[in-house]
């Protein structure tokens, strides 16, 4: 298995980035989050994961081994593939996930598009006893009187973008207009959600 990839990114993309390796440009499928640090030009280290298909090889790359670790035990869920495993990880941050699957929090898990009820409770079934210890630190954050909370996905779409090379202005004005496409009370697909923004963004330029 490759476990991890260290070069200087050539390129970077809604769905992932190529990171050139001696003269190699390896293709890796990485979520929104992974992409907002990763800038062109510059060195990067992933950690990655190879799935093999019939038909694919596909390289998925992480900020980190934890990342990556929780991305292969969500694998072994049933119904859980590499793309709904990764989907988990772009709308949720590991920790949260964690504190999701081992408080069986339900709610939270159904927001992952792809997840409904029975999937949230097949995972919390079969991965609650596996998912490792929860300290403290993994309660969520209530914000203040006065304090206006942000959807988590708004601000993984803006980092993305601005790893893209797009400027916060762009970034809060594509994302408006992507916001008011959504349904009420629809769990957002941030992946489609960022291949929407850049297409916005581009015919902008």
């Amino acid at each position: 298995m490759i476990a991890s990839v260290r070069g200087v990114v050539a390129a970077l993309g809604p769905d992932g980035a190529v990171v050139e390796i001696g003269g190699i440009g390896l293709a890796v499928s990485c979520s929104p989050g992974t992409l907002a640090r990763l800038r062109v030009g510059e060195g990067a280290r992933l950690a990655t994961s190879l799935v093999v298909r019939e038909d694919s090889l596909t390289l998925y790359g992480f900020a980190d081994d934890d990342e990556r670790a929780l991305f292969e035990l969500l694998q072994t869920a049933n119904g859980v593939g590499p793309k709904l495993a990764q989907t988990m990880l772009a709308v949720h941050p590991p920790r949260e996930l964690r504190r999701a699957i081992a408080t069986a929090d339900f709610t939270t898990l159904t927001r992952v598009p792809g997840i409904g009820r029975k999937g949230a409770e097949r995972i919390v079934l079969e991965l609650r006893d596996r998912i490792g210890a929860i300290d403290g630190s993994d309660t969520a954050v209530v914000p203040g009187p006065g304090v206006a909370a942000v959807a988590p996905w708004r601000d993984q779409l803006t980092h993305a973008l601005a790893g893209l090379g797009f400027s916060g202005r762009e970034a809060v004005e594509a994302i408006d207009v992507v916001a008011a496409d959504l349904a009420d009370g629809a769990a957002p697909d941030v992946p489609a959600l960022l291949r929407r923004s850049i297409q916005l963004l581009g015919r902008t330029r």
